[in-house]
């Protein structure tokens, strides 16, 4: 690796200057794109606002004399504890791993940096890694999903972790910095969630790659970086995308859509789903899982697609495929769920009806043309957190959900059990490259092989006391299977709705 600065396209601010405070926030979130995909809690309870004081500013040790951490206030540990235990009940793959790993450790030796979502559901993975036997340290990959509590909690037991909510940007860098940068201790092993650790790590300290065994990604932007790096042949180390594995596509990105979208509009806005006529941008897995959910409730349901074989999806499934501005006058509902910019611009804006609720359930912030909204003949008012009133000249108003950023991440929670998924699934990813003898993963992007999937969702089973059916040795003959899987080609799609 050489010392050269990468730049990502969507990468370009500076990052050690201080923002004035009023730009703080907003630029935070377009430089961690991370901040717009993947999940989140929303169910950090304590007030943030009691102490203002920057946690930067405070001297802080955990009750063993312990100050390797910058956090919101130790004393909400017991607290945060309470969070974790509640979390580790739905996450039961986890716990399993913690047993099988009495006896081997995997990852002793392991030197963990991550930057993901601290909350409940990472600390249990986060203690699960340190069962396995490695050393971990962590920082927040999102300014507003840290659960001060939980990042308590896990000081309190040891954990050097640098986070807390509402940082800043330049809190946002210092954090990773801190993670990172540390006399006596390299890492060997990057757990992201955007590619923001890893992108630090290139800029400031190329020459840790040459310790770092690989890196493990979950996120759409951190995978899509890690493809520009590939491509460029600037990546240094073997990584794991764990976006695009079985068991988080379908899961995360459906099953997971399919119970927050309910929650997040009803937390925000009380809504009776019955009868409305909803119109949902976007047939993929989160545009599926929305659209199963309203049709359970007895909304209308139409859909926006560009592509076709999404499009014929839904029509088979029962649903209207439109052209937004057909039905823009009549629908009560608009939820975007493409991945794409200026999906809603102002001129479907301006069309809408008295009352419309617009949201998205997108990983960018981009789908709604937000910025549009901000002009001098717009009243915005802000009714509760997350919802805010937009009102024409002549009266009429659209009921806007978390300023067009994403419905669950800001309003709601995300099932705890669909986390267990997705986070067993990044213990597997770093156990195998971890393990992994020298060859078998070149400098490259790979998927997780396909029986690892297999064996996460295994790993699952018993929560519903499932009982799998084994196959006979002719039975595995004649598929030509092996009697333990894995059971399909790579290049089979687990179709469900």
């Amino acid at each position: 690796c050489t010392g050269g600065e990468i730049q990502f396209a969507d990468q370009k601010q500076e990052f050690n200057k201080r923002p004035s405070k009023i730009g703080r926030r907003s630029l935070s979130r377009s430089i961690s794109q991370s901040s717009t995909d993947s999940y989140s809690s929303a169910a950090s309870y304590t007030d943030s606002s009691d102490d203002e004081t920057s946690p930067r500013d405070k001297q802080q040790k955990n009750s063993k004399g312990n100050g390797d951490f910058c956090i919101k206030n130790i004393k909400q540990a017991d607290f945060g504890r309470r969070e974790i235990e509640i979390a580790e009940q739905e996450m039961p793959a986890l716990m399993a791993l913690r047993k099988r790993a009495q006896g081997e450790k995997p990852l002793a030796g392991a030197k963990v940096v991550g930057c993901t979502h601290i909350t409940a559901q990472t600390a249990v993975l986060m203690e699960t890694l340190s069962a396995l036997g490695a050393q971990c340290r962590w920082a927040a990959c999102n300014i507003y999903s840290t659960q001060n509590e939980v990042a308590a909690a896990l000081a309190e037991g040891g954990f050097s972790v640098f986070a807390w909510k509402g940082e800043s940007e330049d809190d946002f860098w210092w954090c990773i910095d801190r993670c990172v940068n540390v006399e006596g201790w390299q890492p060997n092993m990057i757990l992201d969630d955007g590619g923001d650790l890893t992108h630090w790590i290139y800029k400031k300290y190329p020459n840790m790659f040459k310790k770092i065994k690989g890196i493990v990604e979950e996120s759409v932007t951190g995978v899509h970086r890690l493809y520009q790096l590939s491509k460029a042949g600037k990546l240094c180390v073997p990584a794991m995308n764990v976006n695009d594995s079985v068991t988080k596509q379908k899961f995360d990105n459906l099953y997971c859509c399919r119970e927050s979208i309910l929650d997040g509009l009803k937390r925000t806005t009380d809504v009776m789903f019955g009868g409305k006529q909803v119109v949902v941008c976007g047939y993929g897995e989160v545009g599926k899982g929305c659209c199963a959910a309203l049709k359970a409730m007895g909304s209308i349901v139409y859909v926006t697609e560009i592509d076709p074989i999404c499009a014929l999806q839904a029509c088979m499934d029962g649903f209207r495929l439109v052209k937004l501005n057909e039905v823009m006058r009549q629908v009560d509902i608009v939820i975007t769920c493409t991945g794409n910019k200026n999906v809603v611009v102002r001129e479907n804006l301006d069309r809408m009806k008295n009352g419309c609720i617009v949201c998205n359930m997108g990983h960018s912030n981009t789908e709604i043309d937000v910025a549009s909204l901000r002009t001098p003949e717009l009243t915005w008012e802000r009714v509760r957190s997350q919802v805010d009133h937009v009102i024409w000249p002549d009266g009429k108003r659209i009921v806007l959900l978390a300023e067009g950023r994403l419905l669950n991440l800001s309003c709601s929670t995300v099932p705890t059990f669909v986390l267990s998924i997705t986070a067993t699934t990044q213990a597997l990813a770093l156990i195998e490259l971890y393990n992994a003898p020298e060859g078998r993963y070149k400098q490259d992007v790979y998927l997780l092989p396909k029986k690892m999937d297999e064996y996460v969702a295994s790993l699952h089973l018993p929560t519903f006391d499932a009982h799998l059916t084994e196959l006979t040795d002719e039975q595995a003959k004649y598929l030509g299977l092996n009697k333990n899987g894995p059971f399909k080609p790579n290049y089979y799609r687990y179709e469900n709705l």
